[in-house]
């Protein structure tokens, strides 16, 4: 992974003396960025969006064309079948198990907890265990079902999350030293949600600083490191979530997703993702990348039990303007139906990638083919401008989130973190508006596309073998925009068209670490890609 190569051209050593000259008289702030690394990056963007708006963009277009068009395209899955088989070790065994008495919501988090203090020391995964006030929440739930009175499948579940949400009463870093250590007003939509389910909340999980950066590695907080091995990047930036449900710590966590960060460390550390549809989960209370890219959804070792937790945080919420009016379907059901009717498709086009993924990928499609039928072979050669433009907007949007505490507390930020934010300072405005303005046409040419051939469509979730940490490092000189790019050239563009995609494992390279592949699907498709995957669960390696 080595730092992208400067544009040659006309405008590069213009753009760079602007660039010193403007972010102080602009901007108020100093750049700790090389001017001539922040010109090459936005001349790359400015280009790539340019080119990839023409004839995309007509007279009349708006933003919102693109959650119409979203709500207008969805999936419908028909829910039945007989219960699935529950997995040893599964969230929904030990649901069964909790409810038939066979065991008790505090035995189960003072395991999840014995767990937790032993996978910490090497791989790092909480920010915070909150022993005491798990053990509280246990008790309360197994008087409650002594009552008779069962919340659902979550109830007496122990789980954690990543440590971009607010609690009332506790504090969120977010992975950074930016915010004072200050009680949250309330909690997000999303735990009060899981609350209500009966969940129990272990603690805040490690991530990347700030929700930015698919490495896992945290300056502040100490790295997050993979489960198979301490010594490679966990993936980020939901990587306290990956880590602690692949080392059995937690029954599954929910983390955050704007340009691949709950699809990357699902994939390195071999566990299920899923990026859900943007605004089908709430994310009041969740602290934001890009308002105009992020999603929350779960992490789990099952398909059915990222089914379950999904169930539990699905659903409008008048509380965030971004959230859809759509009807909720019964995922657990779906799961169990196992969608045999599915048409499977091969993304090809993607070159080039790993050998080892190459051929977890080809014997998952050998698999797919067992189970639902000849695959087909399609094509997105929109694919680079739908990940430019989500770029743009990521890099935008962060900017203008950041770009107060960047004034105030400059020495706060990484070198990683603030060298990603200021190239969103120098984007020129129309830039971002072309590429909001064009999505609606973006997806439609993926409906019209890649979807008219197929239900889902896969694809590799990373393209490379996990790398080591120092492999990773985006600390060094130059390094940051290479890495971002080498790790999540597969994941960005599906944020950008919003998307629901599931990363699934599919086998093992040659030193032992996970392969993931993503399920990509129709908006609010989540059900069809659980039971796509349940089904092919037989086939992983």
């Amino acid at each position: 992974m080595k730092p992208q190569d400067e544009p040659a051209g006309d405008g590069l050593p213009e753009l760079r003396s602007a660039v010193q000259a403007m972010t102080p008289r602009l901007h108020g702030m100093v750049s700790r960025t090389d001017a001539g690394q922040i010109a090459a990056e936005v001349l790359r963007l400015n280009d790539a969006v340019r080119a990839g708006v023409q004839g995309r963009i007509i007279p009349g277009s708006h933003p919102q064309d693109h959650p119409t068009l979203m709500a207008c395209a969805r999936d419908a899955l028909p829910a039945g079948g007989p219960a699935p088989t529950l997995p040893e070790g599964s969230l929904a065994q030990a649901s069964a198990m909790v409810r038939a008495g066979a065991t008790s919501a505090e035995a189960l988090t003072r395991q999840a907890l014995a767990r937790a203090a032993e996978v910490q020391p090497a791989l790092n995964p909480f920010i915070a265990i909150w022993g005491e006030r798990a053990l509280e929440q246990a008790r309360e739930y197994d008087r409650e079902l002594a009552q008779g009175r069962w919340r659902g499948p979550l109830h007496g579940i122990p789980l954690a999350h990543k440590d971009c949400f607010t609690r009332t009463g506790l504090p969120m870093t977010v992975g950074s030293k930016v915010f004072p250590d200050r009680p949250g007003d309330a909690d997000a939509a999303v735990l009060q949600r899981l609350r209500d389910a009966g969940a129990i909340d272990l603690g805040p999980l490690n991530l990347s600083e700030m929700v930015s950066g698919p490495t896992g590695q945290n300056p502040h907080w100490g790295d997050c490191c993979n489960a198979h091995d301490p010594s490679r990047v966990a993936g980020g930036s939901s990587s306290g979530s990956a880590v602690a449900v692949a080392a059995g710590a937690v029954f599954g966590s929910l983390g955050s997703d704007t340009g691949g960060s709950i699809r990357l460390p699902a994939s390195m550390n071999g566990v299920y993702g899923l990026k859900t549809t943007y605004g089908l989960v709430s994310r009041r209370g969740c602290f934001p990348r890009a308002w105009s890219l992020d999603c929350i959804g779960p992490l789990a070792r099952t398909p059915l039990d990222c089914a379950l937790i999904l169930q539990a945080v699905a659903g409008h919420d008048e509380g965030d303007p971004s959230s859809l009016h759509a009807e909720v379907p019964g995922y657990a059901a779906s799961v169990a139906g196992g969608a045999p009717d599915t048409r499977v498709a091969l993304l090809e086009g993607l070159d080039p990638y790993d050998d080892a993924i190459a051929a977890a990928l080809h014997a998952y499609a050998a698999r797919a083919t067992e189970v639902f039928g000849p695959i087909a072979h399609v094509r997105f050669d929109d694919l680079p401008a739908c990940y430019a433009m989500g770029d743009v907007i990521a890099k935008v949007e962060g900017a203008a989130t950041h770009g107060e505490w960047m004034r105030r507390t400059p020495e706060r930020y990484s070198q990683a973190v603030y060298s990603r934010t200021e190239p969103g300072l120098h984007i020129p405005a129309v830039r971002y508006a072309e590429a909001l303005l064009a999505r609606a046409g973006l997806l439609q040419a993926w409906l019209a596309g890649p979807m008219a051939q197929s239900d889902v469509v896969v694809c590799p979730t990373v393209p490379i073998q996990v790398p080591t940490r120092a492999e990773a490092d985006m600390e060094g000189k130059g390094r940051v925009f290479g890495v971002v790019a080498a790790i999540t050239r597969l994941t960005r563009a599906f944020n950008y068209l919003g998307l629901p995609v599931l990363s699934v494992p599919i086998g093992r390279d040659e030193n032992g670490m996970p392969i993931g592949a993503q399920l990509i699907g129709r908006p609010l498709s989540e059900a069809r890609l659980l039971a796509v995957a349940h089904a092919l669960q037989g086939g992983q390696a």
